[in-house]
């Protein structure tokens, strides 16, 4: 690479960073809307958010115009739309109104709310750290934006319920806080960036995408949060099964020991 490539790159790209931009003025127009009690107006900005995230990305490889200033200041966006935005949506809707139990109970609320932020901040930078050297094909820990779509979609739902947020605080905290270390934790995520999209497939695979399409038109908090939290809990489960599978590969290769020495 060239002196002038290498200088091009590091330069600030208009078109990708403009989705980026977009992005991290969606989240930060959720912690304005949660402030002002429009929840569900909050809940809609941050999968605004995601959505120019997923795209910014995508732009930037299309047009050949990554960057590391770009790679910054995405996981900065990040972590407003994702980790603060989230954060205080559940404060405000809900984790607020554990003042009225008890001050004590009040302190645990913003703590519960605090520890999903850092959580998000600590996924971001270690997601910073690992690229080139981990499996692309899985993400450590549960990833930002579907830990977001997690708490924001439950909040939409009690919203379209009419189910009131000081009622659900016992509800919410343990959800808030659970979501939040599974950002931080070993778990292992399906990352979906191998899956060959420029190869043929299915015509079923077709229908299906179709179908998710319609029901997010008719029930969109709904299907949304039925998968992400599905997804959440997909990390959980593939983890447990691949400890089971190691264990019964090393207790299967110590009885085939005593064989071998025979």
């Amino acid at each position: 690479m060239s002196k002038l490539d290498s200088a091009k790159r590091k330069g600030i790209y208009l078109l990708p960073n403009l989705f980026t931009t977009g992005a991290l003025f969606a989240g930060y127009y959720s912690i304005i809307a949660g402030i002002q009690g429009k929840y569900e107006m909050a809940c809609l900005s941050i999968f605004i958010a995601a959505l120019l995230d997923a795209l910014d990305g995508r732009v930037a490889r299309l047009t050949n115009t990554q960057s590391e200033f770009g790679e910054q200041y995405d996981s900065l966006s990040d972590l407003v739309s994702f980790g603060i935005a989230p954060s205080l949506l559940m404060f405000n809707w809900s984790l607020y109104h554990l003042n009225d139990v008890h001050p004590v109970m009040g302190k645990i609320g913003w703590l519960a709310a605090f520890i999903y932020a850092v959580s998000g901040a600590l996924r971001l930078a270690r997601f910073n750290t690992q690229i080139g050297v981990i499996d692309k094909a899985y993400f450590q820990g549960l990833p930002s934006p579907a830990a977001a779509a997690v708490v924001t979609s439950f909040v939409w739902i009690c919203v379209d319920l009419e189910l009131m947020g000081t009622d659900l605080k016992y509800i919410a905290m343990p959800l808030t806080i659970i979501i939040g270390l599974l950002m931080v934790s070993r778990f292992r995520y399906y990352s979906f960036k191998t899956i060959p999209f420029k190869e043929n497939v299915s015509f079923v695979w077709i229908l299906l995408l179709v179908l998710v399409f319609v029901l997010l038109t008719i029930k969109t908090a709904w299907v949304l949060f039925v998968v992400f939290t599905t997804y959440a809990l997909s990390g959980i489960i593939m983890t447990i099964l691949a400890i089971k599978q190691k264990r019964a590969l090393k207790k299967q290769n110590r009885n085939k020991e005593p064989d071998e020495t025979e």
